[in-house]
Order: C-alpha cells, then sequence, then structure tokens
C-alpha cells in the first residue's frame, strides 16, 4: 500500500471515530436531559422575597399560564439566605424570586446558586442582571422615607427630605427600620450610607450610631416600618416607597412617600435557580415565565408597585420614576461580597449599643 493510501485511510478512520465520539457525547447531553425531565417533579418550590400577596399571584398565575404546579414561602432576604444555605445538602427550594439582588450576589459567593441564562434574559438591561446568569433583575425599588404627616405636625416637623433630617433630636425613638443582617431593604439602607460616604464603611457605621438614638426597634421584615407609621407607632419609616404607596392604599391617608436629596439606593428584585434544585426543569420554566411583561405586570394588580425591569411590561402611574429621583450608584455584586462582614460589624457595633 503506497503511503498516499494509507495517509487517506487514516484520515477516514479518524473521522469516523469523532463522529462515534461526537454521537456518544450528543446521546450523553440527550440522556441527561432525559433524566433531569424524569426526575423533576412537574412542581416549583419558591422561597419569595416579595410580598405575600404578590407571591401568591405569581405562583397562582404561573401555574395557569405554565400548567406547572407553583408553591411559595414568603421569606425576608436573610432568612432566604440562611434558610438556603441550610439546606444546600437536601435542598428545599428549585427556585428564588423576589428581594433585593445583593442577597444573590451573597448566595452565589457562596455556591448557592445556578448559573442561568434565560433567553428571556436579552432584553433585560445590563444593570439588571448579573453577567454570569447567577441572578435576572425582575422589578427595581427605590428605598425611601414613609412618613406619618399627622405625628409630625404634632411634633413640629415636616416630612424629612435628607438623611440628616432623620437625626433630629425630635426624632428620639420615633424611627422605624429594619435589621440589616433579615432584611435586604435595611441592607439597602445601610450600603447607601456606604456609598454615600464614598465606600468608607467606617463613616456609615458612625452614621448609623448617630441614628440609632431615633430607631424605636430594628424590624425582621423590611416592610413592618410601613405598618408601624400607618399605626403611629413612628412618625418615620425608612423603606422601599412601594410598600408605603401599598398601605397607604391600604386607608391610611396621612402617609406620605419622600426622598433623601443626598441620593438613596435601590433594589434589585431577582429571581434565580436554587443549585440543586429537585425540579430543574420546572425551575427554569419558572424564571422563564418571570422575565415576561406577563409576569412582570402582575405587581399594580397586589399594590405592589416596583419599576418592571423588561422594558416591554406596562408600567403604572402610581410607579415611581426613577428619573425623578437622585440615586447611589449601588452594585449588587459588590454590596454582596460585603454584607456578612458589615452586617456583622453593625450589629456589635449599632444595634448592640446602649440608646440615651
Amino acid at each position: 500500500m503506497t503511503k498516499g493510501r494509507r495517509s487517506r485511510r487514516g484520515a477516514t478512520l479518524t473521522m469516523a471515530l469523532a463522529a462515534v465520539v461526537v454521537a456518544t457525547a450528543s446521546g450523553c447531553a440527550r440522556e441527561a436531559d432525559d433524566v433531569g425531565a424524569a426526575q423533576d417533579g412537574g412542581v416549583v418550590h419558591v422561597a419569595c422575597g416579595a410580598t405575600e400577596e404578590w407571591c401568591a399571584a405569581t405562583t397562582e398565575q404561573f401555574a395557569k399560564t405554565t400548567g406547572v404546579k407553583a408553591d411559595f414561602v414568603r421569606l425576608s432576604s436573610g432568612e432566604a439566605l440562611a434558610r438556603i444555605q441550610a439546606g444546600k445538602d437536601n435542598t428545599e427550594f428549585d427556585v428564588w424570586y423576589g428581594g433585593p439582588a445583593d442577597g444573590f450576589a451573597a448566595a452565589g459567593d457562596m455556591g448557592l446558586l445556578e448559573p442561568y441564562a434565560s433567553a428571556n434574559a436579552k432584553v433585560i438591561p445590563a444593570q439588571y442582571k448579573d453577567a454570569s446568569g447567577l441572578w435576572t433583575g425582575v422589578y427595581v425599588g427605590a428605598l425611601g422615607f414613609c412618613s406619618n404627616g399627622k405625628l409630625l405636625k404634632e411634633k413640629g416637623l415636616s416630612a424629612p427630605k435628607s438623611w440628616a433630617d432623620l437625626l433630629d433630636p425630635k426624632l428620639k425613638k420615633d424611627i422605624g427600620i429594619a435589621h440589616p443582617s433579615t432584611s435586604g431593604t435595611a441592607y439597602t439602607a445601610l450600603w447607601t450610607q456606604v456609598q454615600l460616604a464614598g465606600g468608607d464603611e467606617d463613616k456609615a457605621l458612625k452614621y448609623m450610631r448617630r441614628l440609632h438614638p431615633n430607631v424605636l426597634q430594628y424590624t425582621k421584615s423590611g416592610s413592618a416600618p410601613a405598618q408601624m407609621t400607618a399605626r403611629g407607632e413612628v412618625a418615620v419609616g425608612v423603606i422601599f416607597s412601594h410598600d408605603c404607596m401599598a398601605t397607604k392604599e391600604e386607608g391610611f391617608p396621612d402617609l406620605e412617600v419622600t426622598f433623601p436629596s443626598e441620593g438613596t439606593g435601590y433594589e434589585t428584585g431577582g429571581v434565580a435557580l436554587i443549585k440543586g434544585a429537585k425540579n430543574p426543569t420546572s425551575a427554569r420554566k419558572f424564571v422563564d415565565w418571570a422575565l415576561t411583561p406577563e409576569a412582570q405586570e402582575i405587581g399594580p394588580g397586589v399594590k405592589a408597585y416596583q419599576f418592571p425591569t423588561n422594558p416591554n411590561a406596562k408600567v403604572s402611574d402610581k410607579v415611581v420614576d426613577l428619573d425623578s429621583i437622585k440615586l447611589v450608584k449601588y452594585d449588587a455584586g459588590a454590596a454582596g461580597a460585603a454584607k456578612a462582614a458589615l452586617t456583622k460589624r453593625f450589629d456589635e457595633e449599632v444595634a448592640q449599643a446602649p440608646k440615651s
């Protein structure tokens, strides 16, 4: 046999072997997909950081739209992170939906999330999603002040319009805010102070220590101060503006929303797959659907007035115009990376301090 013929025969054999390898790999991939589908129970279990009403409306509509069963447990951001971490070896949830993205970023750093680049994420602006696909934003909400106008009038005060206004001695034990270890809302407030201080955490914590005597209590839930303000337990709550608006519509006309002139932080409410999910196929369907206009237009119907991240979703006239307020530069990834250490310092240096 000539050298040329041997060379052609060798090339033919190599191509045949390559084809076998490709076919085998494709078969394995299909087999893996089939196994995943077989293991999926046709249900999705959601750790939900939105309001109880929004969580219920969202999972119900998802089930109606897709035919996939869905249930949820309502958890604040810190609770969700702790529970997902505690169950990492035997996952309880398939999806995390709602709550500030810095919590999702922290979960990603801990290896608790599964990257997933949904095709529907292409229309979501880059600033509202993780570049590696760990989480994608479904809504945006701005932090503000929720004031009880009647109580402030009795004190001779007007609604606060700056972070400095909250330090007024007349507001001693008259401010409601959550604890940043359990609440994404409160952590947004804490990280906002870091940004206003040019990244100096010491200065941020100094401000929080000055604010401390005016805080009645640090609640577990970020939205709780809205109810405290509405009931007259405190004059001002530091919360997301949409939570104040929703509470006002429940029959509390004295509530007023204002924003700090120095600048305020905002949340990007996320959605993500949980690593080790027992229903991965259904979980991906939920993420895909959560990024659609249909899903993001549910909020206003249950008095959740956040700004949708999908540019094709209709925006309620009760949603705050983000261009009308001054926002700080909020990097959810950086906030998430700093969360554990910063909340520990807050607990030790601020929350434990005696109130004179």
